[in-house]
């Protein structure tokens, strides 16, 4: 039987961010012995008119299309959707966030907005990350086409069972544990939070206590503002001593970093916020979690149970950092749960026999 061919039209690394991750680990995968895949790369609008060439002379039997969320993206979203349509191919859009129905819904003009729901109403299928995202699409599309695929932990970034075992063996009787945020700079999710638990722990410390936290950042900053912002609060609250910078980390890098680390906090207020691939990876390196209630993150995180979760409407600092000073010594539980969810539930073979299911009903 010949191999069906499928066209992946996404935007690919570089930048690294959650959305390319989880096509460059589709496109790069075991699917590609199941399939022909063919890649076209939408990073760079300015390559529109030769991409809508690529897309017109294209012998793919379905096209897989992640899908926009912002308003001029969405623009080029339609145009590629109607050409896809015209060529009377199979399409299916994966959703990789928590904000189209808004931005659908509530920011656009009548036009656009009709164009949308006429264009989601003729796909073969969408996917979002998880229950709590169903809404996007509901609505717009018949029910039996919403499938639900969570994301997952790339292999190369999960430590082995020896090293997850040697990890926990020593968190009994460990002085200071070492916190992580590892996203991208923007202050709605978060970073600067963790700065001011920062701040807290200086000043415990100062009053006499002993160091309880070290407060690890990664990833990248997207404009001056906030990298200034960050470096000078460094300086000028003289945490040098209780805040290490990593850069952005990739690579043996990154899973060295994730490794060390038994906590990570992502206080996510990000509109476009949808099941942050972060997360997992802390779940499934042994780390407990710290977040909101925001966009898909209930699905993965629930308070009490593997990690702390906080409205996203009502962050207090000082409340957040007591919570997960006072709950030390049940970090081994937490973690406990959190890799043996992370290796069922979000591993990269899971992920893509899902994605292999819905290219193979469609």
């Amino acid at each position: 039987m010949l191999k069906k061919r499928i066209c992946i039209i996404a935007q690919f690394p570089p930048p690294v961010h959650g959305l390319s991750k989880a096509v460059e680990t589709l496109y790069n995968s075991r699917l590609a012995n199941r399939f022909i895949l063919d890649k076209i790369d939408i990073s760079d609008n300015k390559k529109i008119i030769k991409n809508l060439f690529k897309i017109w002379l294209s012998k793919a039997d379905l096209f897989y299309f992640t899908l926009s969320q912002t308003k001029g993206g969405n623009v080029r979203d339609l145009i590629i959707l109607q050409l896809i349509r015209f060529k009377k191919k199979k399409c299916i859009v994966h959703l990789h966030g928590g904000y189209y129905r808004k931005l659908v819904d509530n920011q656009m003009n009548i036009y656009q907005k009709k164009w949308n729901y006429y264009a989601i109403k003729s796909l073969s299928g969408v996917i979002v990350l998880g229950p709590s995202l169903i809404g996007n699409f509901r609505g717009m599309i018949s029910d039996d086409k919403i499938f639900t695929v969570p994301n997952c932990v790339d292999n190369k970034y999960l430590i082995t069972n020896e090293e997850f075992e040697n990890k926990i063996s020593t968190l009994e009787g460990k002085d200071v544990f070492q916190v992580l945020y590892l996203s991208n700079f923007i202050k709605s999710k978060g970073y600067t939070e963790v700065l001011e638990m920062a701040v807290i722990e200086k000043k415990r410390v100062t009053s006499g206590g002993k160091r309880a936290f070290h407060f690890n950042f990664a990833g990248k900053f997207f404009n001056r503002s906030d990298k200034e912002f960050f470096f000078n609060y460094i300086k000028n609250n003289q945490l040098e001593d209780f805040v290490t910078y990593h850069g952005v980390v990739d690579g043996s890098k990154k899973r060295n970093l994730l490794k060390l680390c038994d906590c990570f906090i992502l206080l996510t207020r990000y509109p476009n916020e949808g099941q942050p691939i972060a997360i997992l990876e802390a779940m499934g390196n042994g780390m407990v979690v710290v977040t909101t209630n925001h966009a898909g993150i209930p699905d993965i995180v629930r308070n009490g149970v593997n990690g702390i979760v906080v409205s996203k409407n009502q962050i207090n600092v000082r409340e957040i950092y007591y919570k997960i000073y006072n709950s030390r010594n049940q970090f081994y539980k937490t973690i406990k749960k959190n890799r043996k969810d992370c290796v069922l539930l979000y591993n990269e073979n899971i992920y893509l026999e899902k994605l292999e299911g819905i290219f193979k009903k469609i």
